[in-house]
This record gives structure tokens, sequence and C-alpha cells, in this order.
């Protein structure tokens, strides 16, 4: 006891994506409901493509969860895929009547895709293989697994939240409080700025009609942490080490920053780290949060913040050159069905990512088969750093 797995399996137009969550505590309060709607907030956002008018995603538990509450017992979730059907036998597992490779098999690598890596490490001669399980449809289960996670989160008192901060070169400079929340969930592209968001999606515009695509700037909070999770006397145990492996797991996501991030090596020390204070009630306190909430690997009680950077969507509608494989002939990329730009979903993904690494991190801490020991231990811990 006292930690958080999960798996996915599934591809992008197979029957349905499947996940177990494994170490959830009994007793937490889980409905299908509000893991739709995290679904559905995935697939929102100004600048998706075709794929997310065929999808409304819904998800089925299986297993774990018996009149709305977590048994214990690891978690089985389904989503199915609806677009599955338009494909007919091209994923069927069973082996064809002939044997001979599919008539459609996929032999050009698309530019920054897994396709040419993913073929040279499994030895395969149809790209379809790669292409199905490397796709971002993948992310549709964690975000099933992530609602969970922040459920658990929210029961100790913790919300994990993002907003937009860029798309190409356009900027947010909103400082996002919990109060902003709604605003940000109205916006066409998640972001607490609106003439920033005006800004991103013209950009938008311009680059889908030129065949191209962009990436940006997410940041995610976690407001209410608990302090003391994390440790610094191994560096895999470090929880930025945590959240950064998570954070860099997602699909087209290539780099990540915790707090000013990048910025603090271009200012001095005196300028960067948090001052320390004491006040009655509240305990040991930051006069600041450059840290983001993390210092010597360990949270501090103050709000998580980092910031992931998405490149462009590498599937392009005016294609970049490419080798068909086997006859290494010149050719230009396939083109398959993509958003232009997808920053604002990513930031959805992005809480589920953080939550399951936060979920799993405080797990590991403070223990406990049931909700309310979980909690409990949490409770007294907070209660133990006022007397120190």
């Amino acid at each position: 006891m006292g930690r958080l797995r999960f798996l996915t399996a599934g591809e992008s137009h197979g029957r349905q994506l499947t996940a177990v969550v494994e170490g959830c505590p009994a007793g937490l309060e889980v409905a299908a409901a509000a893991i739709d709607d995290d679904l559905a907030r995935r697939q929102l956002g100004y600048g998706r493509g075709e794929r997310m008018a065929i999808e409304r995603d819904r998800v089925q538990i299986l297993a774990g969860v018996r009149y709305g509450r977590t048994t214990g017992a690891p978690i089985a979730l389904v989503i199915p895929n609806r677009d599955a059907d338009n494909w007919g036998e091209t994923l069927s597992p069973a082996a064809p009547a002939d044997g001979d490779a599919p008539a459609d098999a996929v032999r050009v690598p698309r530019p920054g895709h897994a396709d040419l890596g993913g073929a040279l490490l499994y030895g395969l001669e149809d790209l379809r293989d790669v292409i199905e399980r490397a796709s971002a449809r993948e992310t549709a289960a964690k975000v099933a697994c992530g609602a969970i996670a922040k459920a658990l989160l929210e029961s100790v008192g913790c919300r994990v939240v993002s907003h937009v901060v860029s798309v190409g070169d356009e900027t947010s400079e909103v400082a996002l409080r919990l109060d902003d929340v709604p605003r940000v969930e109205a916006d066409p592209l998640r972001c607490a700025d609106a003439d920033a968001s005006a800004r991103m999606r013209a950009a938008i515009d311009v680059a889908g009609r030129a065949g191209d695509t962009l990436g940006g700037v997410v940041e995610v909070l976690a407001f209410g942490f608990p302090p003391g999770v994390g440790s610094y006397v191994q560096g895999d145990r470090r929880l930025q080490a945590l959240l950064a492996a998570a954070v860099l797991a997602t699909p087209a996501i290539k780099g990540v920053e915790f707090g000013l991030g990048f910025s603090a090596a271009r200012l001095s020390g005196s300028r960067v780290h948090d001052a320390l204070g004491y006040e009655e009630g509240h305990g040991y306190v930051r006069r600041g949060n450059n840290a983001g909430g993390i210092e010597g690997g360990i949270s501090t009680g103050e709000c998580i913040v980092l910031r992931a950077a998405m490149k462009p969507i590498a599937t392009l509608r005016e294609p970049l050159p490419s080798v068909e494989m086997g006859t290494h002939r010149p050719v230009e990329s396939r083109f398959e069905r993509s958003d232009v730009c997808a920053v604002p979903a990513a930031g959805v993904v992005l809480e589920a990512a953080v939550a399951l690494a936060l979920a799993d991190a405080v797990l590991e801490r403070f223990g406990g088969a049931t909700v309310t020991e979980f909690g409990a231990g949490v409770e007294a811990f907070r209660r133990r750093c006022l007397r120190r």
C-alpha cells in the first residue's frame, strides 16, 4: 500500500482504450460523470482537428468501484473509440487468412513522429503499428486515470489546475488564481487573459491557412498540496524529478520548469530565493514562491507551479521531405488527420500527469488503506509542522 500506479493499453483507432489504476485507497468517491467532464475538456480548444468531432469520449468503470466508492481493488476503465467502426479490419488482432502483409501497409515515416524510430526498434515493416500506439489518443486514458488522482488529492485539500500561457509568439502574463479558473475554462484557448487569447487564436488561424502548426506553453498549478512530500536523500525521490518525468512522458512535451525556472539563471540569489517567516496559526511560511512550491526536492506547502513547453504538432498539411522504407526513395511525408494547435488540450493532459505523480508521492509519504486513514495522516503532519 501507499503507491499509485496506472497502465494504459489500446490503439488510436482500435475498439477502445483501457486503463488500470492500482493503489487507490478504499472509500474515495468516484463517478463516471466527473471523469467524463475531464475527457470532454481534453477534446475542446481552439485549433483542434476533425477527430474531436467524431469522438464523444465517455468512460466505463468496470472494476474497483462499487456504489460510487473505490473498494481498494484495481480500478478498470474503458473508453470506446467511436471512430473504430470507420477502420474496418485495419487493426484486426486476427492473422490474415492468406498470411500476407496488408495491402495498405504504411511505409513512409512522418518527420517529428515516432514512426521511424518505432519501426527500427521493433523491426516493423508496417508503420501503422507505431502510429496507432504512439498517437496522442492514448492521453484520453491518462486523463481518465488522472481524474481519479485529482479526486484523491482533493480529499486532502489539493486542487490541480492549468492554463495556457503562450501559443507561438503570443504570451499571457496573468498569474493564475483559483478564482480565475471558471474564466479559463470558458475561454476557447483556456487562457486567463482575454486579449492574449484573441492574439493566440489569430496566430492559429494564420498557421492553419499556411498548412502549419503551433505549439506553446502550459502552466500547471497544485493549490493546497501538503508540505513534506518528496525527499533529498536520493535524486530519484526528489519531488521535482518525479513531476518532470511525468510531464515529459506526455506526447509533444519538450521542456519543463518550476517556479522561476530558467529565468532564475539570469538573476542574483537575493532576488531568487524565498525568505522564511513564521506566523501563528500558519506555521512556517515563505515570503514568496519563486521556488514553485518545492525546495530541496521536498514540497513546501506553497502552491506547486510548473510550466511545460509543447512543440508544434508534427503532422503538417504541407508535408516535409521523407524517405520510403525499403526502397529508400525520397518522397513527401504522409498527412493523417490532425490538429493545428492542441496546447489547450495539453493543459488538461498535463493536469492528469501532474495529479498522478503528486497522488503517488503523497500516498507513498502518508499511506493509508482507506481515504480516511490517508487524510488523517496528512492532517497529523500538518499539525506537527505547526508545533515545530
